[in-house]
C-alpha cells in the first residue's frame, strides 16, 4: 500500500485556504497539514466553528484528510514569535496556550483529523528548569484532557532549540503522560543527531500520531525542499512502509510559500520516485 502525503499549509502561507487546499488535491495529495493562523481558519473568528465546518466540507469534497498543527508564529501575540507558549513564566499566557490547543481539538474533532500536533516552546532566559518543566507538566494534562473530551490524538513534537527537543526527552514526557503520542518530524532528527529519523519510525511506530517529512541539512533547522539536504528520504519511506504506517505523511516546506505553486507538485512528484525506489529496495 502507497502512503499517504499531505502537505503542510505554512508553506502555503500566501495562498487563500481554499485554493491551496484544491492545488494539493489536484497535485495528489490525500490530506492537508492545515497550520491554524490569522488567515488559514482562524480559531479566535466569531464564526470560527462555521468556517471550520465550511472547510471539513471541503476536505470531503476533495476526499482528503487532516492534520491540525498549531504553530503559527504570530497568531497568540503579534509582538512576539511562537508566545506566549506552555512554559511561559506568566500564568494567563499559558492559558492562552492551553485554551488554543483546546480550541484546536475542537476543530480536528470536526475535520477528523489525524492529531493534534503541538510542541513546548522555549524557555524564557533566566527562569529556572524545575519550574519550567512543571508549567510543561501541568498544560500537556489539561490539553490532554481537551483532547480527551474532543475524541482526537494529542501529538507532541519534539523541536530543535526547545525545551523537549529530541524524541529521546519525548520518551520521558510520555512516561508521565501515557496518553501523549509522538508528533515526529524526520527533519528534526538530524538537526539534534539523537536518533537516526528511520529507526525512529521503527522505534516508535506503535506511537506516531503523526509524521513530517522534509530535506534537512545535518544540524542546521531549516526545511529545505527535498533533494537539497542530508536526508536518506528513501530509507524513512522504506521504514514507514515496514511498519504499516497508515496515517498522513505531511511535507512540510515553511519557507517555500513564494513558490508553494512549484513546491507543492514537485514535493509529491519527488517522493513517488523515492517511494518506488526504497520498494525495489525492500
Amino acid at each position: 500500500m502507497s502512503l499517504r502525503y499531505a502537505y503542510n499549509t505554512n508553506g502555503a502561507a500566501n495562498h487563500r485556504l481554499d485554493d491551496a487546499l484544491r492545488l494539493m488535491a489536484d497535485s495528489g495529495y490525500v490530506g492537508a497539514a492545515i497550520t491554524l493562523d490569522h488567515h488559514h481558519c482562524d480559531p479566535f473568528a466569531p464564526d470560527w466553528r462555521g468556517e471550520a465546518e465550511r472547510i471539513g466540507r471541503l476536505l470531503d469534497d476533495l476526499g482528503m484528510g487532516a492534520i491540525v498543527e498549531t504553530g503559527a508564529r504570530y497568531l497568540l501575540d503579534p509582538r512576539a514569535k511562537h508566545e506566549p507558549t506552555l512554559i511561559s513564566p506568566e500564568a494567563d499566557g499559558r492559558d492562552r496556550r492551553v485554551a488554543f490547543l483546546a480550541r484546536a481539538c475542537e476543530i480536528a474533532a470536526i475535520w477528523r483529523a489525524d492529531a493534534v500536533s503541538f510542541w513546548a516552546g522555549v524557555p524564557r532566559p533566566g527562569v529556572g528548569d524545575a519550574a519550567v518543566r512543571g508549567w510543561l507538566d501541568e498544560g500537556l494534562a489539561r490539553v490532554l484532557d481537551h483532547a480527551k473530551a474532543a475524541g482526537v490524538v494529542a501529538a507532541f513534537e519534539p523541536e530543535p532549540g526547545m525545551l523537549i527537543e529530541t524524541c529521546g526527552e519525548w520518551e520521558a514526557l510520555r512516561a508521565r503522560h501515557p496518553r501523549l503520542r509522538l508528533a515526529l518530524d524526520t527533519g528534526h532528527c538530524i538537526v539534534s543527531g539523537d536518533i537516526d529519523p528511520a529507526d525512529a519510525v521503527r522505534r516508535y511506530a506503535d506511537h506516531l500520531g503523526t509524521v513530517a517529512i522534509e530535506d534537512m541539512a545535518r544540524g542546521v533547522h531549516v526545511h529545505l525542499p527535498f533533494g537539497e539536504g542530508d536526508m536518506d528520504v528513501p530509507a524513512i519511506l522504506l521504514a514507514l512502509r515496514e511498519v504499516g504506517y497508515d496515517r498522513l505523511v505531511s511535507v512540510e516546506l515553511s519557507r517555500e510559500s513564494p513558490r508553494a505553486h512549484l513546491a507543492i507538485p514537485e514535493s509529491i512528484a519527488w517522493l513517488r520516485v523515492r517511494e518506488g525506489g526504497a520498494e525495489r529496495r525492500a
